[in-house]
């Protein structure tokens, strides 16, 4: 069962209240992995109105996405990192999507020399009006809510809670916007272990196993279930959509920071034969953010890393990004 917490107290002031759900987000991503928060700060509403102003940019045509693929995808286009993905067919996982950076919201964020430090490219504003706006108003809110939680799990860990903010304050998180068509008979056909081992329903992959790379993932659904998490025994729970909530999960530099107390959860999507829409936010350190052990007795120690030397070994792995790890090279705690 995937814990569900209301969060409006962490924007208030310190109180048992507040206290209470501190405790509540620690025991969530120290156990399960996974929770569905209420309660979030005042932002773009998770309405299933406002989720289609938003998601529309998945039903631009061809020749208006192209502009925006990936270099690996679209070998003339500059961008490497930020951008369109598109359908890889004959591939486990069945999506795409594009991916947004902080330059939605700060334009100031775009640094020379690092991918991660990117510009996004953007459909102009006459294919989609409005969807500027749209894209900035949630990124910011997420951002926002990402960053309650990230000083709730420092108070729930005993640190300051101020502790993680000097790591993110000039932060690449990421704005994805994503789309799982339905599967036809030949991509079934095509893919040793499409079927979704374990799921009764006899629901097919279409979005393979992995753990997030970054802090701590927020994610609104479109209303079609699929999302699951894999438990400590190793079975897959659903994790449902819920109107007005979040599903939320940890990421892979928070288990390392935090010596493997806080869990960051495997998960997959599985398909029905309905398409399938979704919003995930990732809250992400700087680039150039060193990862340090925590000053807290007991906790492991490790040699400290660059959170873009981290990431960039975990995106690689993905298909998206896959054959690209050259085009980063590490930089190293020292560099950064």
């Amino acid at each position: 069962m995937v814990p569900r917490i209301d969060i409006a107290p962490l924007l208030g002031p310190p109180s048992a209240a507040r206290d209470a759900v501190d405790a509540a987000v620690l025991e969530a991503a120290s156990g399960t992995g996974f929770m569905a928060v209420r309660g979030l700060p005042p932002g773009p509403p998770l309405d299933a109105a406002t989720r289609a102003r938003l998601l529309a940019v998945l039903a631009l045509p061809d020749h208006a996405t192209r502009p925006l693929w990936r270099r690996k995808f679209a070998p003339g286009n500059p961008n490497i990192y930020r951008g369109w993905f598109p359908l890889q067919h004959g591939e486990r996982t069945h999506k795409l999507g594009i991916d947004i950076g902080p330059d939605i919201a700060r334009p100031g964020a775009v640094r020379a020399g690092d991918p991660l430090r990117e510009a996004t490219p953007l459909p102009p504003e006459e294919a989609l009006p409005g969807w500027r706006a749209a894209a900035t108003s949630w990124y910011l809110a997420m951002e926002g809510t990402g960053r309650a939680l990230m000083r709730a799990i420092a108070r729930g860990l005993g640190l300051p809670e101020g502790h993680f903010d000097p790591a993110f304050a000039d932060g690449i998180s990421t704005l994805r916007l994503i789309l799982y068509p339905p599967r036809d008979t030949t991509s079934l056909g095509a893919i040793d272990g499409v079927a979704a081992e374990g799921d009764v329903r006899g629901r097919h992959l279409v979005g393979a196993p992995h753990v997030d790379s970054g802090f701590v993932t927020l994610l609104a659904q479109d209303g079609v279930e699929g999302l699951q998490a894999r438990t400590r025994d190793g079975a897959w729970v659903d994790v449902p959509p819920e109107e007005g909530s979040l599903a939320v999960n940890f990421g892979g530099v928070l288990e390392r920071w935090t010596g493997g107390l806080i869990r960051a959860t495997e998960h997959r999507v599985v398909g029905d034969g309905r398409a399938r829409m979704s919003i995930p936010f990732f809250l992400e350190p700087a680039a150039e953010a060193i990862i340090a052990p925590l000053p807290l007795p007991g906790f492991p120690s490790f040699e400290p890393f660059a959170y873009g030397d981290h990431l960039w070994s975990a995106m690689t792995r993905f298909v998206e990004f896959r054959g690209l790890e050259a085009a980063r090279l590490p930089r190293g705690a020292n560099a950064a």
